[in-house]
């Protein structure tokens, strides 16, 4: 072991299969392997502190890395995600087979749901993800789960399945999810999980990124499943967003950042103007369904850090240029070595080709680009154009409009935020 693992192994494995799993990732810090597939969230972690975390994939991650490098293995092109009548779907699609072996009468309470709907998204070649939801009031029973859950208006993830191919899905359902949490203005959501597969394992995981923790076990005639929740207390964690997301704080700093309008329904389908054709943004790349995304800048300011938050301004003048949708900053990445190194960041989460990140670490070889983390939070439901961003004095006229990074006041965030009618439930201090 190189010195460096060695350190790092003494200091945080606690197991003979900590151990074994630093030894496979020893090869990669020495460079006689290209890199690691895994589900394995504590091997990611040390390789982040190694600093060699863009070379470990999750299975999606790696999927999307190559179809990005060779988009001509891509057979099939991922339709947008809607809400289709339980009548409608086919129930014997192979899709559904893994649920009806774990659900003997699946297809019974399938049927039953013929009227109500579920969120859908498929291909020429079946079905990629499924999601049902259920909002539960105070009366619910919930004598086979334990601990036993106390009266709440609560979300129910009755049934989420999402097929491994690349796209993030699982996020952009998760988004949904949240979504309706906040529209119906639920206390909890939860769901149950049989910890026994991959599959399984992965939805598990990604729960637990976005804050979700173990509750405790229901039982069936099924079997025994294990309990997630995520409680939604208004609060919100500056140093990992993700963990409390939707809910954010205005206690860190607030920019407006502009985007051109040839990205910006790329990187933020909930955000489409009316003008805009939905059929032009069909889901089929990664950034436009994931929650967690990449900025690309080379703003003097680079100041940014964890919980600060972003109002991104689509460009287009006096009038059409709009204010449309609030991120959450999770990290900023600067100092980047190389070329290889930037596309490596910035491909899985990126509205642009390897041939456009190119052209952009290129453009300015004494001032190259820094790439800022963050997560999808929110579309405003009215927009605000640039006139109105002066009257508000946001702006001070039309030569001060963001051209990078633009820091703001408080007050103009609440400004912004009653102009915009925005949902200021999910909005902390």
């Amino acid at each position: 072991m190189s010195d460096q693992v060695k350190k790092l192994s003494d200091k945080v494995d606690t197991c003979q299969n900590d151990i074994n799993d630093s030894i496979i990732l020893n090869e990669l810090f020495c460079g006689r392997v290209d890199l690691i597939i895994t589900e394995d969230k504590k091997l990611y972690q040390k390789a982040n502190s190694l600093g060699v975390s863009e070379k470990v994939f999750t299975i999606d991650s790696f999927l999307e890395k190559v179809t990005a490098e060779n988009p001509e293995f891509l057979s099939y092109k991922t339709l947008s995600v809607y809400k289709e009548y339980f009548g409608n779907i086919n129930v014997d699609d192979p899709f559904f087979d893994s649920l009806k072996a774990s659900y003997s009468d699946f297809k019974t309470w399938f049927n039953k749901k013929a009227d109500e709907t579920a969120y859908i998204c498929r291909t020429d070649q079946g079905f990629m993800a499924f999601l049902y939801l259920k909002i539960e009031d105070t009366k619910e029973n919930y004598f086979n789960i334990e601990p036993s859950f106390p009266p709440n208006k609560r979300l129910k993830i009755g049934t989420l399945k999402v097929v491994l191919n690349g796209f993030r899905l699982g996020e952009r359902f998760l988004k949904i999810v949240f979504d309706h949490a906040l529209l119906f203005a639920v206390k909890e959501i939860y769901t149950t999980i049989f910890k026994n597969s991959l599959e399984q394992e992965r939805l598990v995981n990604l729960l637990e990124d976005f804050g979700f923790s173990f509750h405790g076990y229901k039982s069936s005639k099924y079997g025994i499943e294990s309990v997630y929740i995520k409680q939604l207390q208004r609060q919100a964690k500056l140093s990992s967003p993700r963990l409390t997301y939707p809910f954010f704080s205005k206690s860190g700093k607030i920019y407006i950042v502009p985007i051109y309008p040839q990205y910006h329904t790329e990187l933020f389908p909930d955000s489409i103007l009316n003008n805009e054709s939905p059929m032009h943004f069909k889901e089929n790349q990664p950034h436009r369904n994931a929650i967690s995304k990449v900025y690309i800048s080379r703003s003097i300011e680079r100041n940014l850090y964890s919980g600060d938050v972003i109002l991104f301004y689509r460009t287009g003048g006096f009038y059409k240029g709009v204010l449309t949708t609030i991120g959450i900053v999770e990290n900023v990445i600067d100092g980047i070595r190389s070329l290889g190194h930037f596309v490596n960041l910035c491909r899985k989460r990126s509205v642009f080709s390897d041939e456009e990140l190119s052209s952009h670490w290129n453009f300015r070889r004494n001032n190259r680009p820094f790439i800022v983390n963050f997560l999808y939070a929110y579309s405003f439901p009215k927009r605000i154009n640039m006139k109105k961003l002066i009257d508000m004095g946001v702006i001070t006229d039309v030569n001060s409009a963001p051209r990078g990074f633009e820091r703001i006041t408080v007050q103009n965030f609440k400004d912004i935020l009653r102009e915009s009618k925005a949902n200021e439930s999910i909005i902390i201090d």
